[in-house]
């Protein structure tokens, strides 16, 4: 199950990243999520331009669908590619795909046995607070629609900044406080 977005050329920073591959995560969790799967092994693919892509992948022990996990998961890779072509400054297009599905199960907290705290590894107390949000996203997007709640930095992604309407929220409380 995987997503892809084509950028035009851009020079790849890290806000770049961190946003498209966001988004990204963001379609294929909840994808996964509604269908009630989960994936261990996470691909990121990476074109440049000049239609040359790579694609770095990792697999983890335990399956994971949470949109935070994801994200985090296809920066490191994304880096990880353009670490490896650092003649290459500017992508075309960003992927992720998730393998390796399983059905996902009930959320099974670990106990503290000294495991550290891997905030990818479901039963976490990091990772089921993450499980527990995207569940409650997932209940007002089916309620309300899927632009009611989302994660900021996906959906401010386009717009490049705060809207209008929060700046001046925001500056008519600065103008009571003081």
């Amino acid at each position: 199950m995987g997503a892809q977005s084509a950028l035009g050329r851009r020079v790849a920073t890290d806000q770049l990243l961190r946003a498209a591959l966001g988004f990204l995560a963001d379609r294929v969790a909840t994808r996964l999520r509604a269908n009630e799967r989960a994936g261990r092994t996470i691909t990121v693919r990476v074109r440049f331009t000049g239609l040359r892509s790579v694609t770095r992948s990792v697999t983890l022990p335990w399956a994971v669908s949470t949109t935070l996990a994801l994200a985090e998961l296809s920066v490191d890779l994304a880096n990880a590619a353009l670490t490896d072509h650092p003649g290459e400054r500017e992508i075309t297009l960003l992927a992720i795909s998730v393998s390796n599905l399983v059905a996902e199960s009930t959320l099974q907290l670990e106990l503290p046995l000294g495991l550290g705290d891997e905030p990818h590894r479901p039963g976490t107390a990091a990772a089921s607070a993450r499980w527990a949000l995207d569940r409650a996203v997932d209940e007002v997007r089916a309620r309300f629609g899927r632009d009611a709640v989302g994660y900021a930095a996906v959906v401010f992604r386009e717009a490049r900044g705060v809207p209008d309407e929060f700046r001046e929220l925001a500056e008519a409380d600065r103008d009571v406080d003081r």
